[in-house]
């Protein structure tokens, strides 16, 4: 088996048989060095947050779920693929609430009081279709400017 279309020598490949060149530069440690520690400090960043990405969907599961009137150890039996959002967790707690023996509280809306009494004055004084024709048919009728300034501000009928 010899090779006689052989166009490159054998010498040529010494020089990386030489321990000498396989050698380090101080430039090369350097480097290598530098790219470890930066690949520490990376795997320190990701576990550190990591750990804040936890610890802020457990406050966020823990206070949709007192919001909702469930405890808050039930956090612990919601899976990670379920966003943190109020919208996922609802939806999971509806899914899961028989389970659990859990009956979800709905937010009871309380009657603003200031505000129905200003729907009440408005609509006692309003004016109904009925009114307005009869409105419309006084101001044809009015003779002159003084009927209608003393219609607008009589009391309704």
């Amino acid at each position: 088996m010899s090779n006689k279309n052989q166009d490159w020598n054998d010498d040529e490949f010494d020089e990386f048989d030489d321990d000498q060149s396989y050698s380090e530069t101080d430039l090369v440690k350097k480097l290598r060095k530098a790219e470890r520690a930066k690949e520490k400090r990376i795997k320190e960043l990701e576990s550190e947050l990591n750990g804040v990405r936890s610890t802020q969907r457990e406050n966020a599961i823990k206070s949709v779920l007192s919001e909702k009137g469930v405890n808050p150890k039930v956090a612990s039996f919601i899976p990670s693929d379920v966003e943190a959002s109020a919208e996922a967790i609802d939806q999971w707690l509806n899914d899961y609430a028989d389970v659990f023996g859990v009956k979800l509280q709905d937010k009871e809306v309380a009657p603003d009081l200031s505000t129905l009494r200003q729907i009440d004055a408005i609509t006692a004084n309003a004016v109904t279709p009925d009114k307005v024709d009869d409105i419309m048919s006084r101001i044809s009728q009015a003779q002159n400017a003084d009927e209608i300034i003393d219609m607008i501000y009589s009391t309704p009928s």
